[in-house]
């Protein structure tokens, strides 16, 4: 199967000279539709400006960065701003809900942004998938964490994206809610064919990875999930 993304040879230097830093060094990463795949690795060690990279937010120094095989890397900044909006979703540490819309409100804002009617049945099939049923009219701050997220994470299936990124969302959750929130994800993936990347410091939550990629001091390696090996 084809890879959704690709990162081939990436390196992000900060900086020139004596005083230059690499952030990544010749980073390789693939991902195919379908798959769960956790990037891992301590506090600086590359993981932010990994998902930057992969989400066009900011070029590489140097390398490829492959979205259904075009090179987001050499967009221009309006070019790269619309193919995050039509092909990439995005799922934050905290839901990043507009706390005064309802529920209904934050899908429909996306539309609007879309220049398309509200596609209502699509937002409720949603919900009903992540157990979000009759939360239509729910404020953000009358649903519990666990909710909030679910909520992030119907909003970055809504458009039917290629690829999700998200970005240690269960760092303000407990440990059972951050469980519940990974097995979600892992299912999305799964049943709905799409390809999600989980950048995440805990490494409890990888054991139901498809595919694990460990960075340190800006090299990444691929290892073996535990539930592979």
């Amino acid at each position: 199967m084809a890879n959704v993304m690709e990162l081939v040879n990436v390196t992000k230097q900060f900086g020139s000279g004596h005083v230059a830093v690499n952030a990544l060094t010749n980073v390789n990463f693939q991902i195919e539709p379908g798959q769960f795949v956790s990037v891992i690795g301590p506090s600086g060690s590359g993981k932010s400006t990994f998902l930057t990279i992969a989400a066009g937010l900011q070029r590489p120094t140097s390398g490829q960065v492959l979205l259904n095989g075009v090179d987001i890397a050499q967009q221009t900044e309006k070019q790269r701003l619309q193919y995050r909006f039509d092909h990439v979703g995005f799922i934050l540490q905290s839901s990043n809900l507009i706390p005064f819309l309802t529920v209904s409100e934050q899908f429909k804002l996306i539309d609007r942004l879309a220049h398309q009617k509200f596609q209502v049945d699509e937002m409720r099939q949603l919900l009903d998938r992540l157990d979000l049923r009759d939360m239509d009219n729910a404020l953000p701050n009358e649903l519990s964490g666990g909710e909030r997220q679910r909520v992030a994470i119907a909003k970055a299936l809504f458009h039917n994206p290629d690829v999700i990124l998200a970005d240690e969302p269960t760092a303000s959750l407990d440990s059972q809610r951050s469980f519940d929130v990974v097995d979600r994800l892992v299912s999305e993936a799964h049943d709905l064919n799409k390809a999600i990347i989980m950048v995440t410091h805990d490494e409890r939550l990888i054991t139901k990875s498809d595919v694990i990629y460990k960075i340190e001091d800006g090299q990444m390696t691929r290892q073996t999930p535990v539930n592979n090996a």
